[in-house]
């Protein structure tokens, strides 16, 4: 049974990497191909276990995977290419958060490509930011976003804890991290979930279109002035007590 459901995997996976044109070093191949024996080895036992397990204690096996529109994202706290810490508290405008397969590769260097292209008008138009997280350290992140010249953060994950917080289902049949872009309002409410590994470019402006249908905040909108008034907090007193 182990033998049949490892041929099965390359069986599934090639054509799809070949489909999507996904190229692998054989390297990365054969690591993931171990790594997916490895849960397939796990799985079996567990199955084998869980039939005398209580009930109650297999139903909690089957959490459903990512975060959904209307719950709060998870806080955290990652170091980004510039070796500053990105807190996801701390920040009190609208996130793009996108997490991505891997730095400098082709798909995930047309997303980075694409956000930065969009950076700027996500910020004045949408008062928003974007962060992008994957499983690489600080010093991949480092090289990656100098190559392309990015100057937005992207986030190291290592060991894929956040990535794992989030729930990011995977991708390729579960051989690859997943490309995901979660739109979060300033309070950190989920308002959007973007699913796609293929069409890496289209993240950008999934993301856009849902800043769009957020509402607006005018928080940020300073208050305008007309002569000698102002007409932010201190109208009444600036009416009665003109300034010269």
């Amino acid at each position: 049974k182990i033998h049949s459901s490892i041929f099965g995997i390359g069986h599934r996976l090639l054509p799809y990497l070949f489909h999507h044109k996904i190229h692998l070093r054989t390297s990365e191949l054969t690591q993931y191909i171990n790594m997916k024996t490895s849960a397939i080895i796990a799985a079996i036992a567990c199955t084998s276990a869980s039939a005398f397990a209580p009930a109650s204690t297999v139903s909690r096996q089957n959490t459903a995977l990512n975060l959904k529109v209307g719950e709060t994202a998870p806080d955290f706290a990652l170091e980004d290419q510039n070796g500053k810490t990105f807190k996801r508290s701390s920040n009190k405008k609208p996130l793009v958060v996108y997490f991505y397969p891997a730095d400098s590769t082709p798909g995930c260097t047309v997303q980075a490509k694409a956000f930065q292209s969009d950076v700027q008008s996500i910020r004045q138009k949408y008062r928003a930011d974007v962060v992008g997280i994957s499983g690489q350290g600080a010093e991949s992140k480092q090289k990656f976003a100098q190559e392309l010249g990015l100057d937005f953060s992207i986030l190291a994950d290592e060991n894929d804890a956040v990535r794992k917080e989030f729930g990011v289902p995977k991708a390729a049949f579960g051989f690859l991290p997943g490309r995901v872009t979660y739109v979060l309002d300033r309070a950190g409410v989920c308002t959007g979930v973007y699913d796609n590994f293929a069409d890496a470019a289209s993240h950008t402006q999934y993301a856009k279109d849902t800043l769009e249908n957020m509402p607006l905040d005018d928080s940020w909108v300073v208050p305008p002035k007309v002569g000698d008034f102002d007409f932010g907090s201190g109208f009444l007193d600036s009416f009665l007590k003109p300034r010269f």
